[in-house]
């Protein structure tokens, strides 16, 4: 497995703010003391955002020009998060070229960001980006399924590829909770809201259910927006997952034999090192 990571992520915080540069770099810290290959990401190209959001969310963030509680502008992010997008698109096409399965673990996380507006700790949509241009690039790219096990509703991936006939996004996700998306099923959006508290054996049932629809749409490319929210001791949300369900959610992804990328979304616990590692094992298969 290839890891595509760059210190340059670490380098924007805010006092108090859960989505902090420690959380990623004691992650790295932790692979790379279990032997995961690393290597550096490069930056996405504006063209390769158009795929996915509109010029005037790019120029925001560009000249820091937005407004939002939970997504602060930071001298440098506009750099920070197309080097976060280009991890994606490098791990995306990493694992189609070399057929290895990729990891992009970096900062910003994207979901939350959707065609012209970014929120919830995401400036641009990393795995959207990275599946349209992968669609773009490579020829016999004609189907994209895209796994999303954070803990929040991926509001904007689905605002991206909604009525894309060629694209099947699954979330699961906790119910009622940020951003209050995702409480039912449309189009090519399928969504599993989950009560708080929801542990193990439900998620893992729920998510069997879901991937069987994965199976039939038979997708050329597996894209996995992996957040660790839905951990039992994280400090933002309320379901009830153990360390080693990732290794599980890994196993069954890997199970589909599909080309397969994941990226870095949410997880605020301390134990995020060893919730990452669990999946990254269980994704090798």
């Amino acid at each position: 497995m290839k890891i595509f990571y760059s210190p340059e992520c670490l380098e924007y915080s805010q006092p108090g703010h859960p989505e902090s540069p420690s959380r990623v770099e004691a992650t790295a810290h932790f692979l790379r003391g279990k032997g995961f290959n690393f290597t550096g990401p490069h930056p996405c190209r504006d063209e390769d955002i158009l795929l996915a959001h509109s010029q005037k969310l790019i120029d925001s963030v560009k000249k820091g020009s937005f407004f939002d509680m939970d997504t602060p502008s930071f001298s440098g992010i506009f750099e920070i998060a197309i080097l976060s997008a280009g991890a994606a698109v490098d791990a995306a096409m990493h694992c189609l070229n070399h057929k290895e399965t990729a990891f992009s673990l970096m900062r910003s996380p994207g979901h939350h960001a959707t065609k012209s507006v970014l929120g919830g700790f995401c400036y641009f949509n990393n795995i959207a980006i990275a599946c349209l241009k992968a669609r773009k690039e490579i020829a016999d790219i004609g189907k994209v399924a895209i796994m999303d096990f954070d803990c929040h509703h991926g509001n904007g991936t689905e605002d991206i590829v909604l009525g894309k006939q060629d694209f099947l996004y699954l979330s699961l996700h906790q119910s009622p909770l940020y951003p209050g998306t995702g409480l039912k099923s449309r189009d090519n959006c399928m969504n599993f809201p989950l009560p708080s508290g929801a542990g193990p054996d439900r998620y893992l049932s729920v998510l069997g259910e879901g991937l069987k629809a994965v199976e039939k749409f038979n997708p050329d490319l597996l894209a996995i927006s992996a957040g660790f929210d839905s951990y039992k001791l994280d400090p933002i949300a309320g379901l009830s997952l153990e360390q080693e369900t990732y290794a599980e959610i890994g196993r069954m992804l890997s199970g589909l034999n599909k080309p397969t990328f994941a990226v870095l979304e949410g997880g605020y616990s301390s134990d995020l090192p060893e919730c990452v590692y669990q999946f990254l094992t269980g994704l090798e298969g």
